[in-house]
């Protein structure tokens, strides 16, 4: 199985770190987007004509959207990874990946601008990312209060991969985190999956900061 990658992409990270947790081998061809437009060339370009990476091939299949490998390894290798036990749970696992676009294109966005220097408008896409995460937090709170960690159930799915990245280098983009204190709770639990894998940017360890404090009922302190 073979991944188009560039190491600082946190599509194609979320893609690594899935199969890593799983356990299934990638044989990574590393692609130079940056400065070298490489998935603009005519060679990526017949492989994927949106021109964007991540790249999945396995055989005669090919996958060109993070989402649809993240589904496709799950599927493989555990379907507990699917988040679809029941019928409110794939609804939600399939809100959450639908949520992650909008992370992409907001602090995605915001990132791109700030490390690659980028066009495009900082601010709205700044406060487009601060949108989603206050939307983020208060979900993890529902959730903590239900008992659960995760975003769809009390056990990792491809919904928390999804959305992973994103969250996790909004500082990247200019974009603090230090106002969400479940988001950071829900950052640590993944980070603490075995077989977790780190990229640039995002670390096993939540640097030095402590852990975040919650008041007697549960609640943000």
């Amino acid at each position: 199985m073979k991944l188009y990658d560039y190491i600082l992409s946190p599509s194609c990270y979320k893609v690594r770190l899935l199969a890593a947790l799983l356990g299934i081998p990638l044989e990574l061809r590393a692609v130079d987007f940056h400065p070298g437009g490489e998935h603009r060339t005519p060679a990526l370009l017949a492989l994927n004509p949106a021109g964007s990476i991540p790249i999945l091939e396995d055989d005669d299949l090919r996958l060109t959207e993070s989402a649809a490998m993240l589904v496709y390894l799950a599927s493989l290798k555990s379907s507990d990874w699917l988040g679809r036990d029941t019928a409110a749970e794939a609804a939600r696992t399939e809100q959450w990946l639908s949520f992650a676009q909008r992370l992409t294109a907001s602090l995605g966005g915001a990132r791109l601008c700030e490390m690659l220097l980028r066009p495009g408008d900082l601010a709205a896409l700044q406060a487009a990312g601060i949108a989603a995460l206050r939307e983020l937090e208060a979900a993890l709170v529902e959730q903590r209060l239900r008992g659960e960690r995760f975003l769809v159930a009390d056990r990792p799915t491809i919904a928390d991969i999804a959305c992973f990245p994103y969250v996790a280098l909004a500082p990247d983009g200019s974009v603090s985190l230090d106002p969400y204190p479940s988001i950071r709770l829900w950052l640590r639990a993944v980070r603490a999956l075995p077989g977790f894998i780190e990229m640039p940017g995002i670390h096993r360890l939540h640097e030095l900061k402590p852990e975040p404090v919650h008041g007697a009922e549960g609640e943000p302190a």
